[in-house]
């Protein structure tokens, strides 16, 4: 009985924890939809007045217009907008046309529930806080990278500084020191990479959003995160690109040079590796010998 009471709260918490990761991960579907619909029309306004033409007015942001289904246009119920409830309710499909409603929006709200959850389950009070943050601004870099290939500034940018601002006490990273190193290191480790495959090869191998997206995952992990999460993310991506190449391999009746054309984000792997970083470094933070040899701050 007592122990069924002292569980209690633990499990309430957890349930409010859920609620908010999926309140909040509706939030994320709108930036992860809107944002680059939204720089789309900067850069071509920007484009129309380097060539003298008028740019285009636009309302288009994240407040307006409201949701509203991409067939038919018409305004999303109140009700249809309740996280993951109002996906089962609908069924997966528009209430007014029936069109199917992409299982990408309830995947988003699961997933930052699921993680805020689990961060619950490691961390406490501000640190707790700053993490569900950083998850937050993951979960939308992520997405963003694989539907569109970019990693915008108006992400990586507040993510980088706003770790900096997390660790002027080492909260997270150790010392402010090690989140100041690691960002420029983890920028300069790609950018470096980039111009020796450019040189190599005249060709991008990567773009300038995965060094800036790098620097910020490192400003709240510190310097000691680059080789794990360079390497996580790095095998992550040549199982991914396996897989494309096998798939696309069969589809085109065996016609390895087609398949090898795949373009891969490189951004959603460092997402996916800093988060597990993250909770790993906090799991092994009683294993003296791991976290002396990876140098793990407190966590």
């Amino acid at each position: 009985m007592i122990d069924s009471i002292e569980i209690l709260p633990h499990l309430v918490f957890e349930i409010l924890l859920f609620i908010l990761g999926g309140v909040i991960g509706s939030f994320l579907n709108v930036v992860i939809y809107r944002l680059p619909i939204m720089l789309q029309h900067k850069w071509e306004n920007d484009c129309a007045i380097l060539s003298g033409n008028e740019p285009t007015k636009s309302s288009f942001n994240l407040m307006y217009p409201r949701s509203h289904c991409r067939d038919c246009l018409k305004k999303i119920p109140e009700w249809a907008n309740i996280p993951l409830i109002g996906f089962l309710i609908l069924k997966g499909k528009c209430y007014f046309c029936k069109a199917k409603i992409s299982k990408c929006y309830p995947f988003v709200e699961l997933l930052t529930g699921g993680l805020f959850v689990i961060a619950g389950c490691y961390f406490s009070g501000v640190l707790l806080l700053g993490i569900l943050l950083y998850i937050s601004f993951v979960i939308c870099l992520v997405f963003i990278d694989y539907d569109n290939f970019i990693l915008p500034d108006e992400l990586t940018l507040p993510l980088l500084w706003l770790g900096l601002l997390f660790n002027i006490h080492g909260v997270l990273s150790g010392s402010l020191e090690n989140a100041v190193i690691g960002a420029a290191l983890g920028y300069f480790v790609l950018w470096s990479i980039y111009w020796g495959f450019k040189l190599i090869t005249k060709k991008d191998g990567m773009g300038y959003g995965d060094f800036k997206f790098l620097a910020a995952i490192l400003a709240w992990s510190g310097y000691q995160a680059l080789i794990p999460v360079t390497f996580i993310a790095s095998i992550l991506g040549i199982i991914y690109f396996v897989i494309i190449i096998i798939s696309d391999k069969i589809k085109t009746s065996g016609n390895i040079k087609n398949a090898l054309q795949h373009h891969i984000p490189f951004g959603p792997f460092l997402g996916l590796a800093s988060l597990l970083f993250i909770f790993l470094a906090h799991s092994f933070e009683s294993s003296a010998w791991l976290k002396d040899f990876l140098e793990l701050p407190n966590l």
